[in-house]
């Protein structure tokens, strides 16, 4: 599964969101291949899904990709309640 995570510079928050997400995927032994940009990087991008903070999630539109918006960027209880419906597809 290839996951976009998306931030406004493309470092840290997606960074950190990635590696949470790829935590999840561990756990669930589902291999998660994943890449974190900026917000202009992720148009157009090759992806299964894409990940971001709410704040984020409401400026991207992809037509055939859908858009998981995070809340809290640190509760990593929100963040698996949300993706695991897709890494388990």
């Amino acid at each position: 599964m290839k996951i976009l995570t998306v931030c406004g510079m493309g470092f840290g928050t997606s960074l950190m969101l990635l590696m949470s997400i790829q935590e999840i995927g561990k756990k669930y032994d589902v291999e998660v291949d994943g890449e974190a940009v900026d917000l202009g990087s992720s148009k157009g991008r090759e992806c299964d899904l894409i990940v971001a903070s709410s704040e984020i999630a409401e400026e991207i539109k992809e037509e055939n990709i859908e858009v998981i918006a995070i809340d809290n960027l640190l509760d990593k209880e929100e963040i698996e309640r949300k993706i695991l419906p897709y890494i388990k597809k």
